[in-house]
């Protein structure tokens, strides 16, 4: 069993082992884990958490390694979380920690960890508003969420972060894919990375002319800013940092930082609720109930949602 305070104070104190051995009880889904959540509660919420999203192969590893060069220039404490496609057999990060991140691996002002989606749809894992939680807690600055970029679903990474950033590239196709899938919603900050391609430009009108497409604004709603950058370069990559700051002190000004927080911390215990019931749903295979309701919606003689909330009612009952 983990020393669970002793874990959380070396935490505060920034070291890399006692972080990792924090997330891992996330991840585990520990025993522990409501001792871990009610120690950090109190110390978590002053971390400004961006999203970083967008399809395979437009540069989120390499921009995101860009934005943590520029925000540690800053003096600022980064946390990474790179969510990765998993394995179906194991369960575990396909890539690993980023290869492309390894020039901050010896910088203790930065703390990178990969996390598996274990086939949870939207491209994040399941643990991942817990693990922001610890790296908060950890007296992280700024903590990045970089996800898989798996089409509509990448709208969940807009669930977690206080500001979404879009990725795209020329050549790809991405302006149109990013009209089909409806993504383009939750774009914060969009960035054409890879600008030193041809079309790079074509792309950015492109998408200009999408977002007027949008929804009508109002003065004073924000109008999400395009910037283009060639990460591999470093280019660009202070426009982002600044666009990023704007957004965040205009959700200050318009009180929308403190309403998406609260959005995602409903999201959070209503996903922690669904799971328990789930889990004592669950344990109902096999249960007499259960075949006995199942018996009645074969023969006709009940139908399958009255057939549900009997279950729920006995399973709360159960409670």
């Amino acid at each position: 069993m983990a020393d669970v305070p002793t874990l959380v104070e070396q935490a505060r104190q920034g070291r890399p082992r006692a972080v990792a051995r924090l997330i891992s009880l996330v991840e585990g889904a520990s025993p522990q884990l409501r001792e871990v959540m009610a120690a950090l509660a109190p110390l978590a919420g002053g971390a400004y958490v961006v999203g970083v999203t967008g399809s395979p192969g437009v540069g989120k590893s390499t921009s995101t390694s860009a934005l943590v060069s520029a925000y540690r220039r800053a003096g600022k404490r980064v946390g990474v979380l790179a969510v990765d496609p998993s394995s179906p057999f194991s369960g575990g990060a396909l890539l690993g920690d980023r290869v492309r991140m390894s020039e901050h691996a010896s910088d203790p002002g930065v703390y990178i960890r990969s996390m598996a989606t274990r086939g949870h749809l939207g491209g994040l894992a399941w643990a991942a508003p817990q693990a922001i939680r610890v790296l908060d807690a950890a007296g992280c600055d700024v903590i990045l969420v970089e996800t898989v970029g798996v089409g509509q679903s990448e709208v969940e990474i807009a669930a977690q972060a206080d500001t979404s950033v879009l990725l795209l590239a020329p050549g790809m196709g991405d302006g149109i894919q990013a009209a089909k899938a409806g993504i383009l919603e939750i774009g914060d900050v969009y960035v054409v990375n890879k600008a030193d391609r041809e079309g790079a430009d074509a792309t950015a009108r492109e998408l200009n002319h999408m977002l007027g497409l949008g929804e009508s604004r109002s003065p004073g709603d924000w109008r999400p800013p395009i910037v283009k950058t060639v990460a591999a370069r470093g280019e660009g990559i202070e426009e982002v940092v600044e666009a990023l700051e704007k957004h965040r002190a205009w959700m200050e000004e318009h009180g929308v930082l403190a309403e998406r927080r609260m959005r995602r911390a409903a999201g959070e215990v209503e996903t922690i609720a669904v799971t328990a019931l789930r889990e004592r749903i669950g344990d109902l295979h096999g249960d007499r109930r259960l075949g006995a309701l199942a018996e009645r919606v074969v023969a006709g003689g009940l139908d399958p949602y009255t057939a549900a909330d009997e279950l729920v009612a006995a399973v709360t009952e159960q409670g």
